[in-house]
């Protein structure tokens, strides 16, 4: 049940797999080494996932920040995504450049070199404790750890920086706009009886569609300052909107005309149409 002890048996793992690797001839049998290949990837991220475990225990307060994974695109935020940044530093170390340039790679290879040589520290550091005292964490494992997170952090950020267009601080304070449009325009319907309590906590599927349409009437008409304001340029709204701005002109055209009592007319509608 040791963290420790976990941690050597998996850093076992990956060093046999590691030599199995360096004694096969590749070309000589290529699908034994796409099986150790797989075999190294999932060891690796055992690894990583018990060293994750022993940073929150041993160092939870000293964690560098990971306020930038807001920036990336969710599609990146996977459980392996902390894997595939070590396979892409080995592979960077390797001259090899994959999904970027060769002068962005070459740029990135120095901080791949330090996070695999951080990497390596650590391995040997735990070890070393899990041999000797497995219950605690001196000073010296505390620092090498606190070195390693931040080293991956800054590895992680730059070289997803450098494959995708992360999202800039006014893209984020633009989705958190929408965010709150959401939620006050739960709140509203909740109050004039759109919807019921019931059907939010029974995760209802037809509030996947009620609820945006919803907030699209309440972001151009009770909320016309928010993200929904027509008075900002295209560029100026968030992306998920920006490429319907000119329907987005017409919808509030038409709403503008409707009186109370056909606007809350169309919101039920909208409550039930599929």
């Amino acid at each position: 049940p040791r963290l420790l002890s976990q941690f050597f048996f998996a850093d076992e793992r990956v060093t046999r797999v590691v030599a199995e690797i360096n004694g096969l001839d590749a070309e000589l049998d290529p699908q034994q080494y796409l099986v150790l290949l797989n075999q190294l990837h999932l060891s690796q991220a055992q690894l990583l996932a018990v060293l994750e475990r022993i940073m929150e225990e041993c160092i939870p307060t000293q964690r560098h920040s990971r306020d930038y994974l807001v920036k990336f695109p969710e599609e990146l935020l996977v459980d392996n995504l902390g894997n595939h940044m070590l396979f892409a530093a080995e592979c960077l170390l390797a001259g090899t450049f994959l999904e970027m340039e060769e002068s962005d790679g070459a740029q990135l290879r120095p901080q791949a070199r330090n996070l695999l040589c951080s990497l390596e520290l650590v391995r040997t550091v735990l070890r070393e404790q899990s041999l000797s005292q497995p219950n605690s964490y001196p000073e010296p494992v505390r620092a090498v750890l606190i070195q390693f997170d931040q080293l991956f952090a800054e590895f992680e950020l730059s070289y997803v920086s450098s494959l995708v267009a992360v999202k800039s601080p006014d893209e984020i304070y633009r989705q958190q706009e929408i965010i709150v449009l959401f939620c006050e325009t739960v709140e509203r319907a909740l109050h004039l009886g759109y919807l019921t309590q019931e059907m939010i906590d029974g995760y209802e599927p037809l509030l996947m569609f009620t609820i945006p349409r919803l907030a699209i009437i309440s972001g151009l008409l009770i909320y016309p300052e928010g993200p929904l304001s027509l008075e900002r340029r295209p560029e100026e709204m968030s992306r998920v909107f920006s490429p319907f701005y000119n329907l987005l002109k017409k919808i509030r055209d038409l709403l503008w005309v409707l009186s109370a009592e056909e606007l809350c007319l169309l919101e039920r509608s909208l409550c039930t149409a599929e």
